[in-house]
């Protein structure tokens, strides 16, 4: 029986890394993962394009993990592999609509996902869609502050079989209240940004299993060191807030995870492209593997309008 249920909670932590929604890599609930991949928006979350204009944002992750996570932060088990790769396009378009005294902001991502993962209890490999994500804001910006407040809605990954060892993304529905703001002092050449967000998970049909809420702080700080190039820190920290459950019980004391991620990170301009590298390490972590993660990102503005 406890070898059973090891192998239970070994196969739902291994999951974490194959969310993304730009990579998925949240933490425990179902799978050990989450429908968002907390660390993928920590650069200028809070600003948006003006009034008519569209952005795409584009990120690529790698993460990798030798080690798995228990409920108390010990490693569980050796022997433990998994690697990620993602890929995910996000459009945003500002309407020029102006709502409740800002502007209406429509956003849309799809990632696209493969993971490979090798441990005691079996190996696997599979590739496809995690979980679309389509958001509804209202954005301000006074002076050198920024900031927004929306809805985050999650539809399940679009490659799902409850019997395979590793999954693209999470089956089920979410909802997410979200707000960000950036702050741009000294002319912009600083930067201190923040995302938060507290998500909503539905019960999972396939396996009636519903993944505990979840609260995540996304942040970033920079400091432009030349006209074109900005360098600081970034990560994110992750709490579940209550319990998972499984056909009406708590499942395995609660699964409840946590994490924090923090690293360096560069930005660059080029006229009116933007590109990011950065990287985050594990800490502080239970319930999901331990293990870092590289981004590399652009922002390409698409197209405008001016009055």
């Amino acid at each position: 029986m406890l070898q059973s249920n090891r192998k239970g909670i070994l196969r739902n932590a291994v999951l974490a890394g194959t969310v993304l929604w730009m990579a998925g890599m949240a933490t425990a609930s179902e799978g050990g993962a989450s429908v968002y991949p907390a660390g993928v928006e920590t650069v200028m979350p809070g600003r948006m394009p003006g009034d008519g204009q569209t952005m795409l944002l584009e990120f690529n992750n790698f993460y990798q993990a030798n080690e798995l996570s228990d409920g108390s932060g010990h490693a569980l088990l050796p022997g433990f592999h998994l690697r990620v790769a993602a890929w995910a396009p996000k459009l945003v378009h500002n309407w020029g609509l102006h709502v409740l005294g800002g502007s209406l902001v429509s956003t849309a991502a799809l990632p696209l996902v493969y993971i490979h993962l090798d441990a005691p209890f079996g190996r696997g490999d599979k590739a496809g869609i995690s979980n679309p994500d389509l958001e509804t804001l209202v954005a301000y910006k006074k002076g050198s502050l920024h900031w927004w407040y929306g809805l985050d809605g999650y539809t399940p990954g679009f490659s799902y079989n409850k019997n395979d060892l590793v999954n693209i993304g999470q089956h089920n529905y979410a909802v997410a209240p979200t707000a960000a703001f950036t702050y741009l002092p000294d002319h912009g050449r600083d930067e201190i940004s923040s995302k938060f967000q507290f998500i909503h998970n539905y019960i999972d049909g396939a396996t009636n299993y519903q993944s505990g809420n979840e609260f995540i702080w996304e942040f970033d700080g920079m400091r432009s060191i030349t006209k074109a190039v900005a360098v600081g820190f970034n990560g994110y920290y992750y709490q579940q807030t209550s319990n998972d459950m499984q056909n009406g019980l708590i499942y395995a004391g609660g699964n409840r995870g946590r994490n924090t991620e923090f690293g360096p990170e560069i930005r660059c301009h080029f006229s009116h492209y933007a590109m990011i590298l950065k990287y985050e390490k594990d800490f502080l972590t239970e319930n999901r593997p331990v293990g870092n993660a590289i981004w590399l990102q652009f922002g390409i503005p698409l197209s405008s309008h001016h009055d």
